[in-house]
């Protein structure tokens, strides 16, 4: 691979959701701080939303790294539950001791066990549920309910959910009416700009170990930036192909045309810059006309 041509310590633009690379500007920051205090101030529930690829995952992960010996979190990456499997899940994630063949009714009870001698330790829940939009409405109801255990003092589960824009239309459904009146925090993730781009780009090859001169030329990034529009999913994808592209021809910057391929590779980054080309062509034409 290009490691040692561009003298780096590790991949840099890699998909999988490595905390390490948790990028604290371009509004990711933000999402944790609005989360952190949320769940420090023990609401019932928070709602991050944001499109396919903008970084709800490693946010999440970011979130359950940080919150400390004080919190226990119950991840929840599977969305398609049903009631019985989401208290299993929860019971699992906790380290709960739980008998084989248990019904629901005994789940719910050994669960409501398992939160109060948390909370008698002085650890606050969290349910983190990630693609939260696909969740069958009967387990969000059950997740709603479960909220309902509480002390005199506090909730014993706070839940964040993660979903793409969808999960609002979900949760405008009459049926779960009483689920969205507990929401007291959210946060919609952004795509970046073009500026937020440059320092991703520069942020995630300092964290792989590259020193020196900037490594990205500006109209590379220009174009990374119009085929991805600031997703930073798409963001990795192009500049991985963009390194890769520039080592087959043994070149040490990335260049526009090495983007180029990189694009004219990858299916959602090729309608997206092709849309935007005619767009802007259109747009100089009729400027044209006009004088």
């Amino acid at each position: 691979m290009y490691l040692q041509h561009f003298r780096l310590r590790e991949l840099p633009f890699t998909l999988t959701p490595d905390t390490a690379f948790f990028m604290e500007r371009a509004g990711y920051l933000d999402a944790l701080n609005v989360l952190l205090v949320a769940l420090r101030s023990g609401e019932g529930f928070v709602k991050v939303t944001g499109e396919v690829g903008t970084g709800k995952t490693i946010l999440c992960r970011m979130l359950i790294n940080t919150l400390g010996e004080e919190f226990k979190c119950a991840y929840l990456p599977n969305p398609y539950l049903r009631p019985s499997s989401l208290l299993l899940s929860i019971v699992e994630e906790l380290g709960l001791d739980l008998p084989k063949r248990s019904t629901q009714h005994q789940l719910l009870r050994r669960l409501n066990d398992g939160l109060l001698d948390l909370v008698a330790q002085g650890k606050r829940v969290v349910v983190c549920m990630d693609e939260a939009q696909a969740v069958p409405l009967q387990t969000l109801e059950a997740l709603r309910l479960l909220t309902n255990l509480e002390t005199e003092k506090r909730k014993l589960v706070q839940v964040v959910l993660f979903g793409q824009p969808e999960l609002d239309g979900v949760l405008d459904q009459p049926s779960i009416r009483q689920l969205r009146q507990r929401i007291s925090f959210g946060y919609g993730l952004q795509p970046l700009d073009r500026r937020g781009v440059d320092d991703y780009l520069a942020h995630r090859l300092s964290v792989a170990g590259h020193e020196g001169a900037k490594l990205f030329q500006r109209r590379a990034v220009d174009e990374i930036y119009r085929g991805s529009r600031g997703v930073p999913r798409l963001v990795n994808i192009l500049s991985h192909k963009s390194l890769m592209a520039a080592f087959g021809q043994g070149d040490l910057g990335i260049e526009r045309r090495h983007a180029r391929l990189a694009i004219e590779d990858t299916v959602d980054a090729r309608v997206a810059s092709a849309r935007r080309t005619s767009w802007f062509g259109l747009f100089n034409r009729l400027s044209s006309s006009a004088t």
